[in-house]
């Protein structure tokens, strides 16, 4: 089978494991990677033993490369994913996809204008736990859905962000709900605010109401002295819990409390390779372009509602 060439634009901590993943993978061929600072595109070009460019226009010039990962700063996904796209390169970009709802709806329109894919980085989904709670959901086997709790707070990160909580890990759990529940929010109330840093909120509670009085719960921030990653899905005869950092699972009921032996997977290789996979038999995305935006459109009616103090209703 031919192996899909790629490229990976931003060699930071997540571009490099996103070119580790490539370089492993049996469907694509890493050529190449991209980043403005020279010395980290050479050092990561040598580390995978392919070219370095610090010019994405000159890499998008390149035959040989197919699609590309876009890892850059979160304020620059957008531009840099629009060059690829005008090229004729499918895309995975990393969330949260753009800087606003404006910048992701013209990366829709011109990836369906050039007949390409166009996917976001919401690894989330490809945990087998969160899997398993999809299909556990769809069949009822905890009952009807009634609500979701996830929290996923840690210290402030290492890397210097360009963008907040919400935009950068809660957009996540926003995914991960809209996955859960099969539809959109019809309202977002959420409280942001900022305790360490100076420019962005640090810290952010969610609530998302749907249809039938159904409803989600966000805990996200920078502030806590470790690192947890929880999603609890409560049902009206069961409740699942998974840690997404051992991907253990729990399910409770009435009569009993079991964890099923479920295999621990690297989502973000399950991710590049339905990619990859998607790409080369030309089949429809797990997550589509269309899901980024949708998430981030909720993600800016959090921050306004916590702007105005306001409920924020959603068409």
């Amino acid at each position: 089978m031919k192996k899909l060439g790629v490229a990976v634009v931003g060699t930071g901590f997540w571009g490099r494991n996103h070119a580790r993943v490539y370089k492993e993978l049996e469907e694509t061929e890493l050529l190449a990677v991209c980043d403005i600072n020279a010395e980290r595109a050479n050092a990561a070009a040598l580390q995978f033993g392919v070219k370095p460019y610090r010019n994405f226009g000159r890499l998008l010039k390149s035959k040989d490369i197919d699609a590309v990962s876009i890892c850059t700063w979160s304020t620059s996904l957008a531009k840099e994913a629009l060059k690829a796209l005008k090229k004729g390169k499918h895309v995975l970009v990393e969330k949260p996809m753009a800087t606003n709802v404006k910048q992701a709806e013209k990366l829709l329109e011109t990836a369906e204008k050039e007949d390409l894919h166009l996917t976001v980085g919401f690894l989330m989904r490809f945990i087998p736990g969160v899997q398993h709670i999809k299909e556990a959901v769809e069949s009822k086997k905890i009952g009807d859905l009634v609500c979701a709790t996830a929290k996923r707070v840690s210290q402030w990160p290492e890397r210097i962000g360009d963008v907040g909580v919400v935009k950068d890990i809660a957009i996540h759990d926003i995914d991960i709900t809209r996955h859960l529940f099969g539809e959109d929010p019809i309202a977002v109330y959420a409280k942001t605010g900022r305790m360490k840093h100076r420019n962005f909120e640090d810290y952010a509670q969610i609530m998302l109401t749907f249809k039938g009085g159904k409803n989600a719960f966000i805990e996200s921030n920078w502030l806590t002295p470790y690192k947890t990653r929880i999603l609890v899905v409560t049902g009206s005869q069961a409740i699942m819990k998974l840690d997404y950092i051992t991907q253990e699972l729990t399910i409770e009921d009435a009569k009993e409390t079991v964890q099923p032996r479920l295999a621990w997977r690297e989502p973000l290789k399950l991710e590049l390779q339905h990619f990859a996979n998607c790409v080369l038999k030309k089949d429809e995305p797990l997550i589509t372009g269309m899901d980024g935006l949708r998430a981030l459109r909720i993600a800016e009616a959090a921050s306004k509602s916590s702007e105005t103090g306001r409920v924020i209703k959603l068409k």
